[in-house]
């Protein structure tokens, strides 16, 4: 029911201006046993060092979000699109049919921490788009706050896969239920701090694979900040390794 994947475990680049984590497979990294999760393609930890930026970037048909964990990070793209992004903010761009974009940390001084994510789209030719949001840490307080989903349901982005992408924050007495339907399967990352899951501790950087049946209570939090990414359940990938470039 619980596959827990280790921070050690994670792959690991350091390119001077960047510092990347791999939980899943990514440019030259490469794990048989960590492809990716159902749709859920890539979920790399990146620290970006103040006043450097990503090499312009040309995207379509993916799902791209990034969730700032510490720092500023300017996004600018082809559709005009030019804002910073602060922390506990979480963006989502939808390439589509196609779309060019960059991401810089515009601090002189501090560096920017935070989470690349992309999914697959649900299909191809969609129209490009892109949107973000602050989510307060009140609305995350001792609950899974919805962030992202399909028809951007309570508020939370829109996300063209069939995927709910929660946050929570969690500490001491804290605790909730993930009740996760029949056909659904979820995997949850720790961004901050330390979180049980039913028994199982995780720290920061852990993740953990969580297949139905079965209860799962995230609980005893030490300043926790988590995300948990909730997809279909389905047949396991099939192990390629991936050409994807940093």
């Amino acid at each position: 029911m619980l596959e827990v994947r280790r921070n050690r475990d994670r792959g690991y680049d350091d390119h001077g201006w960047l510092k990347s984590w791999y939980t899943f497979v990514y440019a030259d990294y490469y794990d048989p046993e960590h492809v990716d999760f159902g749709p859920l393609k890539v979920m790399n930890e990146e620290r970006v060092k103040a006043g450097k930026a990503y090499p312009n970037e040309y995207r379509r048909d993916t799902e791209v979000l990034t969730y700032l964990i510490d720092g500023e990070l300017r996004h600018q793209d082809s559709l005009g699109n030019e804002i910073v992004l602060r922390a506990g903010g979480l963006q989502c761009m939808s390439a589509g049919t196609g779309i060019r974009h960059t991401e810089s940390n515009p601090s002189p001084s501090r560096e920017a921490h935070l989470l690349h994510i992309c999914f697959e789209s649900t299909r191809a030719g969609l129209a490009p788009s892109y949107a973000q949001k602050v989510f307060s840490s009140d609305e995350k307080r001792g609950m899974l706050r919805l962030l992202a989903s399909p028809e951007g349901d309570n508020g939370s982005l829109t996300i063209h896969q069939d995927a709910r992408i929660y946050g929570g924050l969690f500490h001491e007495a804290e605790r909730t239920a993930l009740e996760l339907p029949k056909n659904r399967r979820a995997f949850l990352h720790v961004v901050r701090g330390s979180i049980a899951i039913n028994e199982t501790r995780l720290n920061v950087g852990d993740g953990v694979k969580i297949n139905p049946p079965g209860d799962v209570v995230i609980q005893h939090g030490r300043d926790a900040d988590i995300l948990v990414f909730e997809v279909a359940a389905g047949p396991q990938p099939l192990k390629r390794k991936s050409t994807r470039k940093t």
